[in-house]
């Protein structure tokens, strides 16, 4: 019995898995709102009223933050997760915290060829390094090195590096930026669910195109960047240049990652918002900017780009994670 789990600072999932012919299959799972609970440890509670904690033989935390020996204090929760404290808690030395790009990056390996989505049908299928990058509550990065056997994980807060634009365009945005965060313009700005309303607040006040009724009469409340992928998939042409150039974005950020790991064994994009604008993000406007690197233009056109539409990738990964790692 396997307990994985994959924790941000939206939602928490977590999932009981159980071997059945070689294959994991989820037997109880639950999906929790992060802010309604104090604690980890409150998550893992409500989680026993319905599926037993008992007997698990492992467990394997994707979680959003830097992991630092066993240890994790979550980038946008008061949360803190300790592996030592955890397998008293589950009764089981078997347990691992990883960066949620980790179990992500991990449970790439495990999808099949129909849960993705080709960005560069062109691409090179070779076994190299990969690299994964996913815009979702916030950004994430991570490589799968490729020690010519086996991928490994490895988890990174590139998310949190500089915003470094690529046009004029993008050279406005960043003077904005600072004017809003003085003291660091980090790529997760832009490059996350947050950061898609704040690119379109940016074309707002440079009168780009009118504001739809559709956002500017949302209740309060409202999800306005998910009102602004909406609006922008029914060609609002305000929302609509607001995606293209959050895409734009992506795109580099990726091709930036791809050189920094040497991914030609290829990249994925996960997280919650590509598979959401999927038009945008085979229009073109993404692969062109992932592959204008000047000299390297040739080396990143040869590699393959996916977008993964499975959503509980960092669970699945989290699960093999701990499967392969302690050979249960």
């Amino acid at each position: 019995m396997i307990l994985a789990g994959d924790i941000g600072g939206t939602k928490t999932s977590l999932a009981l898995f159980e071997r059945f012919d070689g294959v994991l299959k989820a037997i109880a799972q639950g999906q929790f709102a992060s802010a309604a609970f104090p604690t980890f440890n409150d998550v893992l509670k409500e989680f026993s009223k319905t599926a037993s904690l008992a007997d698990i033989d492992g467990a394997c935390f994707g979680v959003a933050g830097p992991v630092v020996n066993g240890n994790c204090r979550t980038t946008n929760l008061p949360w803190e997760l300790n592996s030592l404290e955890l397998q008293e808690r589950l009764q089981t030395k078997n347990v691992y915290v990883l960066n949620d790009l980790e179990a992500t990056a991990y449970g790439m390996l495990y999808l099949d060829e129909e849960e993705f989505v080709e960005l560069n049908p062109t691409g090179r299928s070779v076994n190299a390094n990969r690299a994964v990058i996913a815009a979702g509550t916030g950004l994430g990065e991570a490589m799968l090195f490729y020690d010519g056997e086996q991928w490994h994980p490895s988890g990174s807060e590139g998310g949190h590096c500089d915003f470094a634009p690529i046009t004029s365009q993008q050279d406005e945005l960043l003077s904005w930026l600072r004017n809003r965060h003085a003291s660091h313009v980090s790529l997760e700005r832009v490059l996350s669910g947050p950061g898609v309303y704040a690119l379109y607040e940016f074309l707002k006040e440079r009168d780009f195109a009118p504001e739809p009724e559709a956002i500017k009469n949302a209740p309060l409340g409202s999800d306005k960047s998910a009102l602004v992928s909406e609006c922008a998939l029914n060609k609002d042409p305000l929302c609509v240049e607001a995606l293209r150039l959050f895409v734009q974005i992506y795109g580099a950020e990726a091709g930036n990652l791809a050189l920094k790991t040497l991914s030609l064994g290829g990249v994925y994009i996960g997280g919650g918002i590509a598979p959401k604008i999927l038009p945008f993000m085979l229009d073109g406007v993404f692969m062109d900017a992932f592959s204008s690197k000047g000299r390297f233009e040739e080396l990143l056109r040869g590699m393959k780009v996916k977008v993964s539409l499975n959503q509980e990738t960092a669970l699945l990964g989290a699960a093999h994670f701990i499967l392969d790692k302690v050979k249960l």
